[in-house]
């Protein structure tokens, strides 16, 4: 599974799933959401969009046609 970002959708994922598995929600997102990633937390809607600033901006100029992972190292598992 790749590392999700945080939005209300994943919110009832973690809900229903902590229910399922019979495991508080906290647990679901440390054994199930990210266990595999190289940066265990989920991805903050923050860090799109800073992302997308950057990307927007003059800085980022020369940067075309590509794409930008933010995963918490989920490719480098």
């Amino acid at each position: 599974m790749p590392i999700l970002c945080t939005n209300p959708l994943v919110e009832k994922q973690i809900t229903d799933q902590a229910r399922i598995h019979n495991i508080p929600e906290n647990e679901v997102v440390e054994k199930i959401m990210v266990a595999e990633g190289a940066i265990k937390r989920l991805i903050e809607p923050a860090e799109v969009a800073q992302l997308a600033t950057y990307l927007c901006s003059d800085a980022a100029s020369g940067i075309t046609g590509s794409a930008q992972t933010i995963d918490c190292g989920w490719t480098a598992h």
